[in-house]
Order: C-alpha cells, then structure tokens, then sequence
C-alpha cells in the first residue's frame, strides 16, 4: 500500500468514526463510572430499559442524518437531539440514584 493510500484510509477512518459529533452518544460511553450499574438496570428495570431503548433509537436517527444516509430539516434535528438530551437526564438520574442506593 502507498503512503497515500494509507493516508486516505486513515482519514476514511478518522472521518467516519472519529468525529466527535458523530460518535455515538450512548449512555456507557458518555457516562463511563455507571456503566456497571446501567447495564444491570438494562436487565431488571424495565422502565429504564424502555427509556434507554428510546434514546438509542433517537440516536441512531441523529446518527443517520448527521452522516447524510437519512438527512431530515433542522427543525427535525433539533427537536431530536432535544429529545435525545431529556431521555438522558432521566436515564442519568435514574443510574445515579440506583448506583447511590
């Protein structure tokens, strides 16, 4: 492979995955330290599980749309994205209380 080659295979990579607002905004990933605690709630909380269910769905359409395989209006977007940050504040509070408890 030539240096080139490896370059544009790197920035490919870099492009797709690396992007910061293009990474997944799932909850382990943004919440490392709760990370035990909610996948034992994925498991026996129901509504928790629900929720996080809901807010990996939402993400995976900002996802779509942010990397132009589904793109919809901005007004769509932001409402999404709003969406996505509430489920997150309850799915956060739950974790913490949960973990505190």
């Amino acid at each position: 492979m030539t240096t080139q080659g490896t370059y544009h295979g790197f920035f490919n990579y870099w492009h797709t995955t690396m992007q910061s607002n293009l990474l997944t905004h799932a909850m382990e990933r943004e919440f490392p330290a709760l990370s035990a605690v909610v996948s034992e709630l994925k498991q026996t909380d129901t509504h928790f599980a629900k929720l996080l269910a809901e807010h990996d769905d939402l993400d995976a359409q900002i996802t779509k749309d942010e990397v132009g395989i589904t793109p919809m209006g901005d007004a769509a977007l932001e409402d999404l994205k709003k969406q996505r940050l509430s489920l997150k504040d309850e799915l956060y509070r739950i974790a913490t209380t949960a973990q505190g408890a």
